[in-house]
């Protein structure tokens, strides 16, 4: 069987593939679903009849998006770096343990996260938000890039390539939001120079609350594929917009979300302690967040919650911002949410 012929999403050929690596016994009775939600993985749940449960993800060519998106599927294995590294990074019990990575067929599997659990995404679409998953998300992301930076030369080492970050980040968001925006073009180039020049600590890349399952009231997160040494500041913006898009949208609730990221924001810095460089983050911090919320209804790929009104307002809006960029943290929330 080569890389092509394997489908995870394709039952019958993924438990013959799991037998015949010896993964699973021969006459051991699996159960599997297929997962939603991602665009760039294929990803299935396998329950053993061990009682262990793993989830398998097999990287895509072409991302599941109506824009034509490319990324080579050698990506799945900087995820599996990622995992391995996350381990000693992120607080315990943050990040699910890697089972076993699979060169040839571009598969992982990791322990999947224990039933009943929810998506984090999901609570805040339905105006569910608590004040300690805030809490958790500002500590989370800070410590990973607490602990990254205190062993920064060897981790440079290891994820210096920031290849999966620009074929998955910086082109489809910043790069493609030029060409259909022109007059945020000067903006995100300006932009794109700073953040390809800036080298501090690990930068997860796609921190989201996509990303994140919440079992026994604590945060585990998920998804590491863009995972690179870079800007922190990314980490900030594209998790902040997805603060502030979800305001926009769940309009009865804005001035709690509005609240959850200037909580989230003062959170992160005081997990950062004396970080010298952590009080200069906030310029770029809210560059980034600028940029991620025009490329979040004007990018390849654009958030799937926001009607058409609310894309053109959210553009409309991001683009005035971007005029009078705004000085603080606090001060592009509170814009943000006023303007709307």
């Amino acid at each position: 069987m080569t890389t092509e012929d394997l489908d995870i999403e394709q039952h019958p050929a993924l438990l013959s593939y799991l037998r015949r690596t010896g993964r699973v016994a021969v006459d051991e009775h699996v159960v599997m679903c297929n997962l939603a939600g991602g665009v760039s993985n294929r990803t299935v749940l396998v329950e053993r009849s061990t009682g262990e449960a793993w989830v398998l993800k097999q990287a895509l060519t072409r991302l599941r998006v109506p824009v034509e998106w490319f990324s080579r599927p050698e990506r799945i294995h900087r995820e599996a770096m990622g995992l391995r590294w996350l381990e000693q990074l992120a607080p315990p019990g943050t990040v699910a343990p890697l089972v076993f990575e699979d060169l040839d067929h571009h598969v992982l599997a990791m322990q999947a996260v224990p039933q009943p659990h929810d998506n984090w995404k999901t609570l805040l679409l339905q105006g569910r938000l608590q004040r300690s998953h805030f809490e958790q998300f500002a500590r989370l992301l800070g410590t990973i890039h607490f602990n990254a930076y205190r062993l920064s030369a060897e981790v440079a080492r290891v994820f210096d390539d920031r290849t999966f970050f620009e074929s998955l980040r910086i082109e489809p968001y910043y790069g493609y939001s030029a060409t259909q925006v022109p007059a945020a073009g000067p903006f995100l180039g300006t932009l794109i120079n700073d953040t390809r020049c800036c080298r501090l600590t690990l930068v997860h890349g796609d921190y989201s609350p996509k990303n994140v399952l919440i079992y026994q009231g604590r945060l585990v997160l998920l998804d590491h594929e863009v995972i690179h040494f870079g800007d922190p500041a990314f980490d900030l913006g594209f998790s902040l917009t997805h603060l502030l898009s979800k305001a926009h949208h769940v309009r009865d609730h804005r001035d709690a979300f509005a609240d959850g990221a200037k909580l989230y924001w003062q959170v992160y810095l005081q997990t950062m302690g004396d970080v010298d460089w952590a009080m200069e983050l906030e310029d770029r911090a809210v560059r980034h967040t600028l940029a991620c919320l025009l490329a979040r209804v004007c990018g390849r790929s654009t958030l799937e919650y926001l009607d058409s009104m609310e894309r053109a307002r959210q553009r409309e809006v991001v683009l005035a911002l971007m005029l009078d960029v705004p000085v603080s943290i606090p001060d592009l929330i509170g814009q943000f949410i006023a303007r709307l």
